[in-house]
């Protein structure tokens, strides 16, 4: 297993030693590779435990046997970073370029080194199993339903649902949809229905159930906190003075809309918010009177969270797509996956500063 991680860390990061750079708000980051990692994907099974129950979470024990096998290997890193609050993206066992910036960050708010060896300073035995079985239940067949996708017709509901199971359980176990099919070949993703179990990484679950219609109360603790979003990186990271604590990959606009340069302040934030659709608001900057007010709920475009800053219409927010994010666009704001959305809102407080660059 040691060479098997050294030849990860070694293709993937691309380096031999010397110590990788972060993003803090004077510099960018090193650009991670995305080289795929080596080695045989062995049945997930193998090192399953299938009678976990369907509501642990990762479990801080030393595992009886090791996992085999590349995908296990990165699965396991990007649940534990996932777990750290620094964000590796969505969960598909294969090496890419945010597992890759959320392990350079990690290191970085810990004093570590990113070498071939850093594997041997990382706790990857507190998460065992690797994957967990979860039983889909009759509340979560409630949160599928039709979803139309012209705004008119969305605004005439009352909530916007997961369209299908399978988007459910990708958004609760921050997993790829062919990720989770992988998994489960025994399994028909298109006819999933209470009672059924499915094999899933062993992640601290989204839980939609939880997440109500609220403003976010103030945090007078979190007084010396900041934000730096970096746009070329697509990263958001949050400081504690001049302590990096979290990291999370984002969508920062776009080309026609960059994410605003600049220095600005969160003035509130919502969870479960509504959404005001107003083509002119979304492509060109101004409001209009032809808008939809569209209900909230997983599939709205601003998902479970809306994270207002002192400059109209721009805000961190959730999202209805989350294998989008880092490579879609948006409108100018700054994208999270809802599970990184949720993570966020209990970080952060009214009047915090968020530099964009």
């Amino acid at each position: 297993m040691n060479r098997l991680l050294t030849s990860i860390f070694l293709v993937a990061l691309g380096i031999a030693g010397a110590q990788a750079q972060v993003a803090t708000p004077q510099a960018s980051p090193t650009a991670i590779a995305t080289s795929p990692t080596p080695g045989t994907s062995p049945t997930p099974e193998a090192s399953a435990s299938p009678s976990v129950s369907a509501s642990a979470s990762p479990v801080a024990e030393t595992p009886h046997a090791q996992p085999v096998g590349s995908q296990e290997l990165v699965t396991r890193l990007q649940i534990f970073l996932d777990q750290q609050n620094f964000g590796p993206g969505i969960i598909d066992g294969r090496w890419g370029e945010f597992t890759g910036k959320a392990l350079v960050h990690y290191a970085r708010a810990h004093g570590l080194k990113v070498t071939p060896d850093i594997y041997n300073e990382l706790p990857l035995d507190t998460v065992y199993p690797i994957y967990v079985n979860y039983t889909i239940t009759p509340a979560d067949v409630k949160t599928v339903g039709p979803l139309p996708t012209k705004p008119a017709e969305q605004a005439k509901l009352q909530r916007l649902p997961y369209p299908d199971l399978t988007t459910f359980l990708e958004e609760r176990y921050h997993s790829s949809p062919d990720f989770l099919r992988k998994l489960n070949k025994h399994i028909n993703f298109d006819n999933l229905k209470a009672g059924d179990v499915v094999l899933v990484p062993n992640v601290a679950p989204f839980k939609l159930e939880d997440v109500k219609e609220h403003k976010l109360p103030d945090h007078p603790e979190f007084s010396k906190r900041s934000i730096y979003v970096s746009v070329e990186d697509k990263m958001l990271d949050l400081y504690d003075g001049s302590s990096l604590i979290a990291s999370f990959p984002i969508t920062p606009g776009s080309k026609a809309l960059p994410a605003p340069r600049g220095n600005w302040d969160i003035i509130g934030a919502y969870t479960m918010p509504e959404f005001r659709w107003d083509e002119a608001m979304l492509y060109h900057g101004k409001r209009s009177k032809n808008f939809y007010e569209l209900p909230p709920g997983p599939r709205n475009p601003v998902g479970v969270l809306w994270c207002g800053l002192d400059k109209i219409g721009i805000g961190i927010h959730g999202t209805s797509y989350p294998e989008t994010i880092g490579r879609a666009t948006s409108h100018g704001c700054i994208r999270l996956a809802n599970w990184d959305a949720i993570k966020f809102s209990t970080m952060i407080t009214t009047g915090m500063p968020v530099k964009i660059d």
